[in-house]
């Protein structure tokens, strides 16, 4: 395959929008592949460490663990889509279970401010109700195999 352009880390980082340190990172750990270098030392990126860091940030953003996207990368190239669809899909019930630790979240601090009373009185109901309640991950992690199937 020819290589169509030769790219600085700056450059890459401006296309891409992610941090040189991160970009940096991604190289140490074997995510993006070194690049070859310039006579000066400078790292040479190509069209393909474009696509393929763009690919890496994003499904950082969608919340892939680093081994979920090594794996996914490594699926992109000689796996099936019904292999990218069973990860994306466990991906999908860890979300799902994130999600709903956070409604919990939200029932446990709307009910804890909804009895605080501003401060009137000695002691905090919103204290008390924070020392009161079960730990959230206990309570939704409790329900999350009864939550709907996976689709």
């Amino acid at each position: 395959m020819a290589r169509s352009m030769a790219i600085r880390i700056g450059e890459l980082a401006r296309r891409t929008g992610c941090n040189i340190e991160t970009i940096r990172y991604y190289e140490r750990i074997g995510l993006v592949p070194h690049p070859p270098r310039s006579a000066g030392r400078y790292r040479l990126y190509e069209t393909e460490d474009v696509r393929r860091l763009v690919f890496v940030r994003r499904a950082r953003e969608l919340g892939f663990s680093l081994d979920e996207i090594r794996a996914l990368l490594a699926l992109s190239s000689d796996g099936t889509c019904i292999e990218v669809r069973e990860l994306a899909a466990r991906h999908l019930a860890d979300v799902r279970v994130k999600i709903a630790d956070l409604r919990a979240m939200e029932r446990a601090l709307t009910e804890a401010v909804r009895r605080c009373d501003g401060g009137h009185l000695p002691g905090c109901p919103l204290i008390d109700t924070l020392s009161a309640a079960a730990p959230l991950h206990l309570v939704s992690r409790r329900r999350a195999p009864n939550s709907a199937p996976v689709v």
